[in-house]
């Protein structure tokens, strides 16, 4: 069961609307980096989350802030969307912010959704879901999470950036706070489970006979006219701590060639493929 505030986690407050800005956070509420995403990731993790229910529960909880951040992301976009015309002959039409809308902002702003925001990405093309990753395997989803709040965090820097509107500003300094400590306790969870050494391989659970072990520490070096970087990933022993790292530099093939054979007859292919 959810609860609902009417109030936002966050103040939100534009001093002068941007129809062209009010686009761009699009991506922050409907792209791969955006809000949506997290949102769904997290609450589908904690819906699959089995063995400490202190994980399902910060992942819930997690899921549900995420939500609030839609809701006043969403308020932003209307908010930059003031002033936006609703007619062509509007005397509004010659103001700077209606040239914006016009002239680069999405258009949907004012045919599909009556300048409001919108469950799509800064090109207008709507969410679908099939970034919300959640496996199961508490290790590897910690993992997923970092990653979506690393590149969370760096839309919310770039949009930052992008505008000078200090209302913006303040509520995007906000999400980038947010986005810090995110990153942090998906890292924490990992370290509650013994650190990042412990949970690799992820999953650490699969047994050590069914893994090919000759051909899991090897870095294999593709390039035919460079030698392989030098680095922690080329020498010294593995982060799990089950091997050595090495390199093959001319690596050959192991595998044989992908012939198929002759083809079946009544297959629709040609007769001399029969």
């Amino acid at each position: 069961m959810f609860h609902h505030s009417s109030k936002l986690q966050y103040t939100v407050r534009v001093d002068k609307p941007d129809p062209q800005f009010a686009k761009l956070l699009q991506q922050a509420i409907g792209g791969v980096e955006g809000e949506i995403r997290v949102a769904m990731q997290y609450f589908f993790q904690a819906m699959g989350a089995r063995g400490d229910d202190r994980i399902r529960n910060l992942l819930m909880s997690t899921a549900t802030e995420e939500l609030s951040h839609i809701e006043f992301l969403g308020h932003a976009v209307a908010l930059n969307l003031e002033g936006a015309p609703v007619t062509a002959k509007e005397e509004a039409a010659k103001d700077p912010v209606v040239h914006a809308i016009l002239g680069g902002a999405n258009p949907r702003h004012l045919l599909s959704s009556g300048l409001s925001a919108m469950p799509v990405n800064a090109n207008g093309v709507p969410f679908d879901m099939s970034h919300v990753y959640a496996t199961g395997n508490v290790a590897a989803d910690m993992l997923a999470n970092v990653t979506a709040e690393a590149g969370g965090r760096v839309l919310a820097s770039r949009l930052y950036n992008w505008t000078e509107d200090a209302g913006m500003k303040d509520m995007l300094s906000f999400l980038i706070a947010r986005d810090t400590m995110h990153q942090q306790q998906w890292l924490a969870v990992l370290e509650e489970m013994g650190g990042l050494n412990a949970a690799l391989p992820v999953p650490n659970s699969t047994p050590e006979a069914h893994e090919a072990t000759e051909h899991s520490y090897y870095y294999l070096n593709t390039h035919l006219d460079e030698e392989a970087p030098k680095g922690r990933w080329a020498s010294g022993p593995s982060l799990d701590g089950r091997g050595e790292f090495t390199v093959k530099q001319q690596p050959e093939p192991l595998g044989q060639k992908p012939t198929l054979g002759k083809a079946k007859p009544n297959s629709g292919v040609q007769t001399e493929q029969i």
